[in-house]
């Protein structure tokens, strides 16, 4: 698996959700909709979902692999640290 762009979407300053994210697979599959959210003990990447009929909420892709996991949250964790130090530079 080659990651080969991760865009911060759109960024929040307040409540739990701090950023929606976009990841590119291979150059060939775009995943949408990656939320990193601030979670009691630390912040975390969640991967899209949607309710289902009992109101329980699935993830609609998700990495097979621990592995594959550590991955995909390093890499987008990086990316979103570096989009808010920019960000905070730019407004110093």
């Amino acid at each position: 698996m080659n990651i080969s762009d991760i865009r911060i979407r759109k960024v929040m300053q307040d409540g739990r959700l701090k950023a929606v994210v976009s990841m590119t697979v291979d150059n060939a599959i775009a995943v949408h909709d990656i939320k990193i959210v601030q979670g009691e003990e630390r912040v975390f990447v969640a991967m899209p979902s949607r309710r289902d009929e009992s109101g329980m909420f699935r993830d609609i892709i998700h990495p097979i692999s621990p592995e594959a996991r550590g991955e995909i949250e390093s890499r987008i964790m990086n990316a979103y640290e570096k989009y808010v130090s920019v960000q905070q530079a730019g407004s110093l």
